[in-house]
């Protein structure tokens, strides 16, 4: 599976995103500079985390519009596997591939802890690897995760089973102590309508590897690499 990485001035994810590709799939990514005009050829590209521009605006609006970013719509429209993590979720939502806003945290805080996610699907090339129901942990890092969308967008996503990842207790429930930023409907992570976009706004990049104290994050990264690789 060839996989290229999108970087942009002030993330500080994609070398932690690289690892876990690299532990996922034994190929290394592509690191590709924002202000390029074209991605390599790559079967998942991916908008790390971190701090693009300084979230200077709003988080993600001006990396939104670097020189890559007509391209990486370009592979989205095309069927394309596309990850974006915390900003790269962010991202995703100011150039249109994911609908909804990420707001401030409902707290006003930065927020920068381990989280439980209740898996929703696992019949998606993100979440092959899963099962339904599971809970996984993984970190969050971010001021500005609230997700947030209008009714009508809410009901679609709901009805079309477009939400694949949760904020929940240990043991799955929905309580809004488990929820660290106030997202509507404990939403942390979705897919576009063809199923090939997800946003997602804890970091299952940080938890691949023993060292990290959980492996939890890197069924996401096999799960692509299943699908997408399905004799491999």
């Amino acid at each position: 599976m060839k996989s290229a990485i999108v970087v942009f001035p002030g993330v500080n994810r994609e070398r932690d995103m690289a690892h876990a590709i690299t532990l996922a799939t034994g190929n290394a990514p592509d690191l590709v500079w924002h202000k390029e005009t074209t991605l390599p050829a790559a079967d998942l590209v991916v908008l790390p985390g971190g701090f693009s521009y300084g979230d200077y605006l709003r988080c993600g609006a001006i990396a939104a519009r670097s020189p890559i970013m007509a391209d990486v719509v370009r592979k989205a429209e095309a069927g394309i596997s596309v990850l974006g993590v915390c900003n790269g979720f962010q991202i995703l939502t100011e150039v249109g591939l994911l609908p909804g806003a990420l707001m401030r945290n409902e707290g006003l805080g930065f927020v920068c802890r381990n989280v439980f996610l209740r898996v929703e699907r696992s019949d998606t090339r993100f979440t092959n690897r899963y099962e339904a129901g599971q809970v996984i942990r993984v970190p969050v890092a971010h001021g500005d995760g609230n997700y947030f969308a209008d009714g009508d967008t809410l009901a679609r996503l709901e009805g079309d089973g477009r939400v694949l990842f949760r904020y929940s207790t240990p043991d799955g429930a929905l309580d809004p102590s488990a929820n660290p930023n106030g997202s509507i409907n404990h939403i942390a992570g979705i897919v576009n309508e063809r199923g090939n976009v997800l946003g997602l706004m804890p970091h299952p990049e940080n938890h691949v590897d023993p060292i990290q104290g959980s492996t939890d994050g890197l069924g996401l990264f096999t799960s692509v690499a299943a699908a997408l690789e399905p004799a491999a």
